[in-house]
Formats: structure tokens, sequence, C-alpha cells
């Protein structure tokens, strides 16, 4: 048998959520309840005699777009397919055996899978009350952190901590250290937290933020994820993204979407008026549920075992949320907010073994 090298070997498979059967209703990707853009599909269709061709390599129109939606240089944003593949090549850009990256009990789980592929030492800062804290960031720096990875909103939390905290971990790093905010989710809490605040930091050379179209745009399939990046930070992952890799469509699509900003606020507003709602109905009955800003709620039950119960219980009504036992959470589980007619099925559920 051909053998790999001996660390690939050694690594465990990114754990991709189980999506059940057939019939089931996945409560587990953090999909967007709502369809995308009418402009966005339109814009799709209208391209597909062009798949004879490669796509843009420059993403030209669309980095330009979201340029001018977010008051940016456009030559300071890359685009990759989702924001999973611009995190793997920072982290194959800035860390090595050796290194270690940086980052929080609860945050976003394929880091820990990148930094494996490279061989460097994946850290967890703790975090309180599952929120992130600046405070235990800091204190988890030592000399071979090359990277430090800030989930703000959270996953699988949901929770955020203000800006002004994340200007304050900006500060006191050292500045050989690569900050990179990930905000996945941040279209469900920009208007309370201004982007302006930390694209701002890219200024400065050390920071990047990511940001993708997975989720309050509602184009999980068409991978489309892009960030802002210092010029010097921008050239080194540029040299790591696979050429042209982003389709004809998908560009096309996330252009359209981009530019209709009203659709995507509708979204986000109508996501969170029955997230709220969800939460707190199961609020009332005994969970723990952390206050959202993303379009999921992470539900904590009484013990493991509870969890387990409504988990066997969902399914047999064909409805999976996510188990949370991969991120030391194992009296969690994380609800993506779908139509309300689904999250009345699943509050029926949970009313069952609760009451």
């Amino acid at each position: 048998m051909i053998k790999p090298v001996a660390h690939v070997e050694a690594m465990g498979a990114y754990a991709l959520a189980d999506l059940g059967g057939a019939n089931t209703v996945s409560l587990a990707q953090n999909e967007s309840a709502f369809a995308a853009s009418p402009a966005a599909v339109a814009a799709g269709k209208a391209v597909m005699d062009q798949i004879p061709l490669y796509p843009d390599p420059e993403w030209s129109q669309l980095r330009t777009e979201i340029a001018n939606i977010h008051k940016l240089e456009p030559e300071m944003i890359l685009c990759g397919a989702g924001s999973m593949e611009l995190i793997g090549c920072l982290i194959r850009a800035y860390a090595g055996l050796g290194d270690h990256v940086l980052g929080t009990d609860y945050g976003y789980a394929f880091v820990a899978s990148a930094s494996a592929q490279v061989q460097a030492k994946y850290v967890k800062a703790h975090e309180i009350n599952l929120t992130v804290s600046v405070d235990d960031i800091l204190a988890a720096v030592d000399i071979q952190t090359r990277i430090v990875f800030l989930c703000n909103p959270g996953n699988p939390t949901g929770t955020v901590i203000p800006n002004s905290e994340i200007l304050r971990l900006r500060h006191e790093l050292p500045k050989d250290v690569l900050l990179v905010v990930d905000q996945a989710y941040a279209e469900f809490s920009d208007l309370t937290h201004d982007p302006a605040d930390i694209f701002a930091l890219l200024g400065r050379g050390d920071t990047v933020v990511v940001r993708t179209f997975s989720k309050a745009y509602g184009l999980a399939g068409t991978r489309v994820g892009w960030g802002y990046f210092p010029p010097d930070v921008a050239k080194q992952v540029r040299k790591l993204l696979n050429p042209n890799n982003i389709s004809i469509p998908s560009q096309a699509m996330a252009t359209a979407a981009i530019r209709n900003q009203t659709h995507m606020r509708d979204v986000v507003t109508k996501t969170a008026k029955i997230r709220d709602q969800f939460a707190s109905q199961c609020r009332d009955l005994g969970l723990i549920v952390p206050t959202s800003q993303t379009n999921f709620v992470l539900l904590r039950f009484a013990s493991p075992e509870q969890a387990q119960q409504a988990d066997k219980a969902l399914r047999a009504n064909n409805l999976l949320m996510r188990g949370m036992g991969g991120y030391a959470l194992p009296d969690c589980l994380r609800a993506t907010i779908c139509g309300s007619d689904i999250m009345d099925r699943a509050l029926t559920v949970l009313k069952g073994i609760l009451t």
C-alpha cells in the first residue's frame, strides 16, 4: 500500500454535518431559511452559455461590487471558494511546523484542520459564558503564536463581542502576529456593530477580515467567500489560491446578490424574527440559549443525556439539529433557523421531552 506523509495519515478528517435521510429536514448546516435574491438566480442563468470558458481569475465585477458596498479598496479584496479556501491559504502562508495558531474554545473547527495540514499546533483560548474573551486570548499568546483567529459572531455559540474589544485585541497583540477576523455571520450584526471599524484595521498591515456569501445571501451552493487583505498579505495568499477558483455562474450570482442589499436585509430581518421567537420559546422550556446574532441558536440542555434524548426525538420526526460533542459541548444542539413551520415542528418535539 502506498503510504501518505505521516502527519496527514495521523490527521482526522474534517467532521461534516450528518444530513440524515432523504425525508429529513436539516437544521444542521446554517444554510439560509430563505431563497437567494431573484436577481442573483437570474444572473446565474444568464451566463450559462459561458460555461465552456474559464472564469475571470480576478473576480473583477464581484470585487468591484464588494468594494462599492463596503467602501473598500478593490485591489485589497481576494475571493475564494467559500471563506474556507481563504482561511486554508492564510494558514499555509503564515504557519508551519512548530508554529501555533490560536483560536478559542468554540471557534470555527476548520481552522484546527487547516493548521494540522501544515503541522502547526492549534491552541484554544478560553471563552467565558460561551463568549470570546479578549483577555484569555491575550493570555494564551506565546512566542510561537503566528496567527490568531477570532470568529465574530461566534459559531456555534452565536454570541458577539463589540468592535471595541476587537480593536483592543489588535492593539495588544504582538505586531508580528496576524489577526484574522472571521465574519461569516456579520451581516446579522452589522447594524449594531459597524463593519467599517474592523475594516479600518487593515491599514496596520497585520489584520485580515473574511466573509462569505453562504449565509445572509443564501448562496451556500455557489461556494463564494471573500476577504479584505493588506497588500503584502494578499500577495502571499494569492500564490496559494487555486486559479480560476470561482465559476462563472457563481461570480455572476454573488455580484448580483451583493448589489441587492434590500433583499439581503429582508432575509436578515425575517431570520432574526423567527430566531428570537424560537429562542424565547426554548428558554421558556428551561433551555439555556445564548443571545444569537447569527442564523442559528445554540440550545443547552440539562445534561448530555437530555441532549441525546432530544436529538433522538427530533430524528424520529425527520428533523436534524447538529450535535456539539466535537466542540466539547455534549449537552448542546445547534439549530439552524428555518421557516416558521419547521421551527414550530422542532419546538413541539422539544416540548414533548422537556414538559
